[in-house]
């Protein structure tokens, strides 16, 4: 445990703290940083001098949200994004660590390729960051390199999609669940029964079908729910750490709660698209609203809140972060063909006031929204309790917001460098007004406050 200094760093005072475990109840609170660490906690009037002090005006301070589930572009399509802008949105999200996608050209299937990524990262990233590694045929029966490499976790593609990565076989997923089980990762899943997928898509374009919701019909629930059964089968007999990326549906989530019932060590995360829109959103803004999984009727989002949200099943939230030009999207022209469409939107900066407005709503407690966003992917993905608390001697990552703003998203004001997004023009109440990753305000509510190249990585030990 940290002791206290005569004099610390950076005083953060006036705020109410709140963590998964409370609420302080009052905002005459306060969190001293030395060197990038919690020294102090409590009352304003216990915390030690500081050199600076920080007002935060009566609003929020809570743990840093931690976001799983990035796609940087970077390397191989800057054009879209790249590490400097994606943590840069992150900043302003609220968002101070980041955990990238390896679908990225080349794809991060190697160590070496996993050291191109975090020398990239270490100069370009505005927040702490981590990625995560592809397991392919290519490398599936060996894995350990990838594993001392310092990545966060692993992952298969189940579903094709962006980057057209292909699954490695049942027989060589299941020799890399052992592989994993031994070095204490978790393996992740685009969790999609890829065969379905493909009979369809072929079958709808046979018929001549190009609209945006052709696309949903391709997806049915039951190829999410088929393939986190046949995944939680597999790790449940080499006792491997799951996690089920962006589950959308409440059929799979159904099935995911009776395998943890059964004891499985299976985690998953939902985006705050699935839980706001449903597939009518697709039939009237087209292409915008393709991603992958896609979004439900309204019956599968409703037992998604209940079985996913409100019995736990689904553990935390991630953005499914995935930019694109405004010409791929089809911004201008929502009826041009599904199929000539990526799927995926950018979120990063929408993720915390969507769900600050579920918490207006009354659908979750500030708590619990806490524990989704920050401290269980922290746990998930090893990160915790330097990322994810705000306990005695871990990192200063904090977000602070005003938790009562109302306000409407104009996509011209992200800070990505695509801004395509299903968002555009939605109405929140809840904003982030600061975000301090290891001490410094790396954004004000306003403007992003640091240089690139400020963000570290992110160091992934056991998950839990």
């Amino acid at each position: 445990m940290a002791s206290q200094p005569e004099v610390a760093d950076t005083a953060f005072i006036n705020c109410e703290i709140v963590t998964e475990l409370g609420r302080s109840g009052s905002k005459e609170m306060g969190i001293a940083v030395t060197d990038g660490k919690i020294v102090s906690i409590g009352t304003i009037s216990s915390l030690p001098p500081a050199e600076e002090t920080v007002d935060l005006n009566g609003n929020i301070l809570a743990p840093g949200a931690v976001d799983g589930h990035v796609h940087t572009r970077e390397p191989g399509h800057e054009y879209k994004e790249d590490w400097e802008s994606a943590s840069r949105a992150a900043a302003a999200g609220g968002v101070t660590t980041i955990i990238a996608m390896p679908n990225t050209e080349p794809a991060i299937d190697s160590a070496m390729r996993v050291k191109d990524v975090f020398q990239i990262a270490d100069s370009n990233a505005h927040v702490d960051y981590q990625t995560h590694a592809v397991v392919t045929s290519d490398n599936a029966t060996d894995l350990s390199d990838l594993a001392d490499a310092g990545i966060a976790g692993f992952k298969i593609f189940l579903g094709i999609t962006f980057g057209e990565i292909e699954a490695p076989t049942d027989g060589e997923m299941y020799e890399a669940m052992k592989q994993i089980s031994d070095f204490d990762k978790r393996l992740g899943f685009h969790e999609e029964n890829d065969e379905i997928r493909a009979h369809l898509e072929t079958k709808f374009k046979s018929q001549g079908r190009t609209e945006a919701i052709a696309h949903n019909e391709s997806r049915p629930p039951v190829a999410e729910a088929e393939a986190v059964s046949r995944v939680c089968l597999l790790g449940s007999e080499v006792n491997c750490p799951l996690h089920m990326f962006h589950l959308s549906s409440g059929s799979a989530a159904k099935v995911l709660d009776e395998w943890q019932n059964k004891g499985a060590n299976a985690t998953a995360e939902t985006c705050p698209h699935y839980l706001w829109f449903t597939d009518e959103v697709v039939r009237k803004r087209g292409t915008i609203a393709r991603v992958q999984p896609p979004l439900r009727t309204n019956e599968e989002r409703d037992d998604l809140w209940e079985i996913g949200i409100h019995e736990g099943t689904v553990g935390c939230i991630a953005t499914d972060h995935a930019p694109h030009t405004d010409k791929e999207k089809g911004v201008k022209n929502p009826d041009k063909s599904v199929w000539e469409t990526p799927g995926g939107f950018v979120g990063v900066e929408t993720q915390v006031p969507a769900m600050l407005t579920f918490v207006s709503e009354g659908r979750l407690s500030l708590q619990e929204w806490v524990k989704m966003h920050s401290s269980t992917p922290a746990r998930i993905w090893g990160l915790y309790p330097n990322k994810g608390s705000l306990a005695l001697g871990t990192h200063a990552d904090f977000i602070i917001v005003d938790p009562n703003k109302k306000w409407k998203l104009d996509r011209g004001d992200l800070e990505s460098k695509s801004t395509a997004t299903i968002w555009d023009g939605e109405e929140f109440t809840g904003s982030v007004t600061g975000t301090v990753v290891r001490g410094n305000l790396v954004y004000d509510g306003d403007k992003i406050q640091s240089k690139p190249g400020y963000g570290e990585r992110a160091e992934s030990g056991p998950v839990r």
